[in-house]
Parts: structure tokens; C-alpha cells; sequence
């Protein structure tokens, strides 16, 4: 980062080091929730492959494993994001797309439907076929050779 010699521009020069130093503290304390919850599914699955039936999973503990790994990789998905955002100061459509259809599935995998209206699951599916639908145009986009990154 340059700094200027301007007197008007050491109010930006200050937001630039504050804007840089919250996404900091925001990027490690990421990575503590993502550390923590990685060690929260080590235990869940050791509790769960030695609690009676002796290493036997029952759906309900395979849910809220599913649930828990696509949480952990929810937040490994944002410290990318954020980690080329303090790089590039650029966002990635791309990943941010990603990280919403992995939040999606997770909700998919750990509902139950039979709890749920269908008007609800129907606007599951819309939610999934946008986030496709965006997710595609935007990869083509990119590998034009022409593509800016956003």
C-alpha cells in the first residue's frame, strides 16, 4: 500500500489500514470457528462410532455429521474468499456462488421433508436451480479470455 503526501488523502489512507486490519481479525477468527468446529466433528464422531452399537452409525448421527462437514467446509470456502480478497481486492463470484450451494445442500441434506410444506421445498429447488444457473454463466463468463475478475 502507498501512502500520499496529500493532506486530503490520509483519512483514506486510515480507512485503507482499518478496512485491511477488520478483514484481518475477520479472517482469524475464521479460522478459529472452522478449527473448532473441525475438532467438535472429531469428537461427534468418536462419541458416536463408541457409543452402543460399537461402531455402527445410525441416520441420525450420519445427518448431523453430513450437516457438521458441509458447515466445516462452508467456512473453509469463506477463508478462500476472504484470503483472495485481502490478496487481489477482488471478490470472487465464483466462490461466493459455491459457498451458497454448499450452504443449500447442507440444508437439503440435514431436512426433513416430511416436516416441511411443499410450497418450501419448491422454493429449495428454485434457490438450487438459481444458484446453478448463476454459477454456470458466471464460470463461462470468466473463461472468456476477455473476462475482467469482479
Amino acid at each position: 500500500m502507498e501512502f500520499s503526501v496529500y493532506p486530503g488523502d490520509y483519512a483514506l489512507n486510515y480507512m485503507e489500514l482499518f478496512h485491511k486490519a477488520i478483514i484481518t481479525i475477520l479472517t482469524g477468527l475464521m479460522g478459529l470457528v472452522v478449527m473448532l468446529a473441525t475438532l467438535e466433528l472429531i469428537y461427534l464422531i468418536a462419541m458416536d462410532i463408541l457409543s452402543p452399537p460399537l461402531l455402527l452409525l445410525e441416520i441420525s448421527e450420519l445427518l448431523d455429521i453430513f450437516g457438521y462437514f458441509l458447515l466445516i467446509l462452508i467456512g473453509v470456502e469463506l477463508l478462500e474468499t476472504l484470503r483472495i480478497y485481502l490478496k487481489e481486492h477482488a471478490l470472487n463470484v465464483q466462490v461466493v456462488l459455491l459457498v451458497a450451494m454448499i450452504a443449500i445442500a447442507r440444508k437439503v441434506i440435514i431436512l426433513d421433508s416430511s416436516e416441511i410444506e411443499s410450497l418450501t421445498l419448491i422454493g429449495i429447488g428454485f434457490i438450487i436451480l438459481s444458484l446453478a444457473a448463476g454459477y454456470y454463466l458466471v464460470k463461462k463468463s470468466q473463461d472468456e479470455p476477455t473476462c475482467k475478475r469482479l
